[in-house]
């Protein structure tokens, strides 16, 4: 999970007798003819790295903890999006030595990382919390699911604060920072039914999930009109947020009489659960889209952790196309007529969008 940086902390205290100084961030560009790369730490500025013939190169692979397993490399094997610790000669920037983890490896970890998580994991909304059992709720598309986490003395505890969208800065926790309607994960052993899992790791964090109808759309955010308040909502992308575009649901849902899983008296059709995947294995299926392909007047649906501002979040999955998605989210809880709000439903409102499992932490 965050291994990574737990190595490379390691690192920097293993290199704190060779330099004044170091600093940790991915490659963001060469300069071939001054002898340069450029290093873009995580919240600083760039810096200009200069290469001399004393550098020493070392390759470590993602995870790894011990050093003496770093393999030395050529300088010409960097490449961009590479991550980087870099230890200086003292009162210089030149580079006494540069410990690299390539992009690659970085991705091709993350990725069975991913698929781990989903193999063996759940998640869900917190309902309820004893000493060693979390319940977890979540609206699949043929209805409400229950899960169970059973937590232990050997479980670890990650969690997401403010604004933060990256799964890798989760900070350690503990299970007396979770609270109900947070949104958790947990993997570990998992029952058969999946409904149950005994965790190793759990990450958690306060999320939101929001829709409106996109008004303007920028290079870096777009604004939408919120649903539910009217009042206007900036969505900020960053790189490590996730555009994708629903299909058409209307249509592929023509002749079915409703929602899929629904009877058509509005209630879950049989054996509907066992034949519909559940939101978040949907969308992890869709492929990836762009901000160009959004448009002026779609509605959207987006996740984020709760922002500092109340009118502007910072999005971790934004869904387009989503006209039917919010009709599943907001239909009265007692029937399928009547819309979100409305006299005598006794329904959902909008605060069935945090039921719909939208995918808010993402292994990556």
């Amino acid at each position: 999970m965050n291994r990574f940086l737990s190595l490379l902390f390691l690192c920097a205290s293993a290199f704190a007798q060779t330099g004044p100084k170091a600093i940790l961030g991915s490659i963001t560009a060469f300069k071939a003819e001054d002898a340069v790369v450029v290093v873009k730490p995580d919240n600083t500025d760039p810096v200009n790295v200069k290469l001399t013939p004393e550098t020493i190169f070392q390759r470590v692979a993602p995870g790894e903890r011990d050093l003496k397993k770093a393999a030395t490399m050529n300088m010409t094997d960097m490449a961009l999006g590479d991550r980087v610790l870099v230890s200086f000669k003292p009162g210089t920037t030149e580079a006494l030595r540069i410990l690299v983890m390539a992009a690659t490896d970085i991705s091709k970890r993350n990725e069975a990382d991913s698929l781990d998580w989903t193999k063996r994991g759940i998640a869900g909304v917190v309902s309820a919390k004893t000493s060693n059992t979390l319940t977890l709720k979540k609206r699949g598309l043929a209805g409400e699911i229950i899960m169970t986490v059973t937590v232990d003395d050997k479980t670890a505890y990650r969690r997401y604060h403010t604004d933060s969208v990256k799964f890798a800065d989760a900070t350690i926790s503990k299970l007396e920072e979770v609270s109900v309607g947070d949104q958790l994960r947990a993997r570990g052993v998992k029952t058969e039914d999946g409904l149950k899992v005994t965790a190793e790791e759990v990450v958690f964090g306060t999320f939101v999930t929001k829709a409106g109808t996109i008004t303007a759309i920028n290079p870096d955010s777009i604004t939408v009109t919120e649903i539910g308040t009217n009042k206007p909502l900036t969505i900020k992308l960053t790189a490590d947020s996730q555009i994708k575009k629903m299909p058409n649901m209307a249509g592929m849902m023509m002749g079915r009489g409703g929602p899929p899983g629904a009877s058509p008296a509005g209630g879950p059709a049989p054996g509907a659960a066992q034949r519909m995947p559940d939101m978040s294995q949907m969308l992890e299926r869709m492929p990836a889209a762009k901000l160009d392909e959004l448009k002026a007047g779609e509605k959207i649906v987006v996740s984020s952790t709760k922002g500092a501002k109340p009118d502007e979040i910072t999005a971790i999955m934004l869904l387009g196309n989503a006209d039917m998605l919010i009709q599943m989210a907001t239909v009265p809880s007692g029937g399928r007529g009547g819309g979100a709000g409305a006299p005598g439903g006794g329904g959902m409102g909008m605060g069935g969008l945090q039921s719909l499992d939208l995918p808010s932490m993402i292994m990556n």
